[in-house]
């Protein structure tokens, strides 16, 4: 579907600023002020389940308080609780008839319901959500009612608006599609001076297609395919293709009623909202999307990558989970939930999910990619680099090349299970393919640091890494703690300080400077730090046991029992 250009100078800034105004005070009912403080706490958390309740028992007292209507609205809807949203939308267009909240419910439910006269009714009424949302929602009801002249009447009017013309032709293809005007749809898209087929998004294109194929432009429709959607696994898109090779038309389903259109208008939307960072706004017309059209399975995935990104993970794995196996969207949305769980500390039930997934998408080397990243994170080596190699032969198998990061991610489980050579091997097929890339050098050449191996070009590697990320403090770690292990300590304490400084937190780093600090006589700093590491664990990579014996009889001493050579042999 066409990218609506200057968005933010033709869309005004929509709904949720009023639903976010101040709120109401509270009554002086006993109770009422606690619901209150936990209503505007759960607003501030973009909690809308918890917001809408809160707010539904202020409503109790005071029923027709428009800033608590208009709070409960937005939550609701925010949430997908349509038949409250709806609800409360009702009361609150009688309050204020020129709500826009409510007549953005009202008219989604309209749509969703196939009532045509309703959204009539709303848009007629004088009551304003904002210019695209008006014009367009007016011209798919007149198609809806049967008015076929005012609709596309409404929809050139919308086109003369700054930024919308691409935009509102689009939807008057959809909608002479969706009455069998092929032709007239395509003479629309392939205008080339509106450029709209150009601004297409993944659906656009499909009716694209479809409509190619209606014509009997069959070899145009397959190149099509092969040249925006290749390397889809999409078996809908390989149905088309094959449809077409034997010259089948397919019949236009992208929309089969006016209210899919308009739900399309809110899908494309909340994209581009997002786009412009008003994941609220995206929200709500994400929603409306999906009430609309639930088959809308692209604008479900983005509900669960807005209430991810609004920090409601419950939420996102419960939007996700909406995406029926078999769909398009299913192998992103249970990646996305696995995510989900990983953040919430479920991270054997998240594996399990992706290694279902995995066995559903048996030819997607994404699928193994993934799962081996999980894995890794959980410290289940063995089991990663399976996953990861799996996903390798399935690359070369259909001829992709893989990122520096496979490798790299490999390399990582072969060295973390004592598989050194297969490791080194893969750290440096990552670095031929990416060779000033910070991360691998730094991991290879810390790992050389400490097995003692080729410490010249070890050295070299780090002191790149750092070039490359100055300001990583884990990356300035390593070089400092490379010059300690080589005897380079009155190089390493500048570096140390600094690794520190960038990770002020960080428990090894402080233990590192430590023990630096020990080297070069400075034994009251030291004891300091590794109080310091102590204070921030517990880390997985801290041996808390050793810290303190260092805090009892210093590092020569812990190094002396630990049959690690003295730090000045010379002395």
């Amino acid at each position: 579907m066409p990218r609506i250009r200057t968005l933010r100078s033709t869309v005004s800034a929509l709904l949720v600023a009023a639903a976010l105004a101040p709120w109401p005070a509270p009554a002086p009912a006993q109770g009422l002020a606690g619901a209150f403080l936990a209503a505007r706490l759960a607003g501030e958390q973009n909690d809308f389940l918890a917001s809408t309740r809160y707010l539904e028992r202020i409503l109790e007292t005071d029923p027709e308080n428009l800033a608590t209507l208009e709070g409960v609205t937005v939550s609701a809807f925010s949430a997908g609780l349509f038949d409250a949203a709806q609800s409360h939308a009702e009361t609150l267009v009688r309050l204020d008839p020129e709500s826009r909240i409510a007549s953005m419910v009202l008219m989604s439910e309209g749509f969703a319901r196939g009532d045509y006269d309703q959204v009539a009714t709303i848009s007629d009424g004088g009551a304003e959500v904002h210019p695209l949302i008006d014009g367009l929602a007016r011209a798919w009801a007149k198609l809806g009612q049967g008015s076929m002249s005012e609709a596309l009447d409404l929809l050139d009017e919308t086109s003369t608006q700054e930024g919308m013309q691409a935009f509102a032709l689009y939807c008057r293809a959809l909608a002479l599609a969706l009455v069998g005007d092929a032709e007239g749809a395509l003479a629309i898209l392939e205008d080339p001076a509106t450029g709209v087929s150009g601004s297409l998004n993944r659906r656009g294109y499909i009716a694209y297609a479809q409509l190619l194929g209606l014509v009997e432009r069959f070899d145009d429709a397959i190149a099509m395919i092969d040249r925006v959607f290749a390397g889809s696994t999409d078996p809908r898109l390989a149905d088309m293709r094959a449809a077409y090779e034997t010259q089948q038309a397919v019949p236009f389903d992208v929309i089969d009623s006016p209210a899919q259109g308009m739900a399309e208008v809110y899908a494309v939307m909340a994209s581009a909202m997002r786009s412009t960072q008003s994941p609220h706004e995206a929200l709500i017309y994400a929603q409306a999307a999906v009430h609309i059209n639930p088959a809308l399975s692209d604008a479900q995935l983005l509900i669960g990558q807005l209430f991810e990104e609004l920090e409601q993970p419950q939420m996102a794995a419960a939007a996700y989970e909406r995406i029926p196996q078999g769909d398009v969207f299913a192998m992103a949305a249970q990646m996305g939930r696995a995510q989900v769980l990983e953040g919430l500390g479920q991270v054997d039930e998240a594996i399990a999910i992706l290694t279902r997934t995995a066995a559903d998408n048996p030819d997607s080397f994404t699928a193994q990619q993934v799962l081996a990243d999980f894995l890794r994170r959980a410290d289940r080596h063995d089991e990663a680099i399976v996953a990861y190699s799996r996903g390798l032969d399935l690359m070369a198998e259909r001829g992709v090349e893989p990122g520096w990061q496979t490798y790299f991610s490999r390399a990582v489980s072969y060295e973390r299970t004592g598989q050194w050579p297969l490791a080194e091997a893969d750290f440096r097929t990552a670095l031929e393919i990416e060779p000033d890339q910070p991360s691998v050098l730094n991991y290879l050449g810390y790992s050389l640091v400490e097995r003692g191996e080729n410490l010249d070009e070890a050295l070299a590697m780090i002191e790149r890494a750092v070039r490359g990320e100055p300001d990583s403090g884990y990356i300035v770690d390593s070089l400092a703690w490379a010059l300690f292990r080589l005897g380079h300590y009155d190089q390493a304490v500048p570096h140390m300080e600094r690794a520190v400084e960038l990770a002020p937190t960080d428990p090894i780093l402080n233990d590192h400077l430590g023990d630096v600090y020990w080297a070069v006589s400075r034994y009251r700093e030291a004891r300091f730090q590794w109080r310091r590491a102590l204070s921030f664990g517990p880390n997985d990579d801290m041996d808390e046991s050793r810290i303190r014996r260092k805090l009892e009889v210093g590092l020569d001493a812990v190094r002396a029992e630990e049959g690690l050579p003295p730090l000045h042999p010379e002395h």
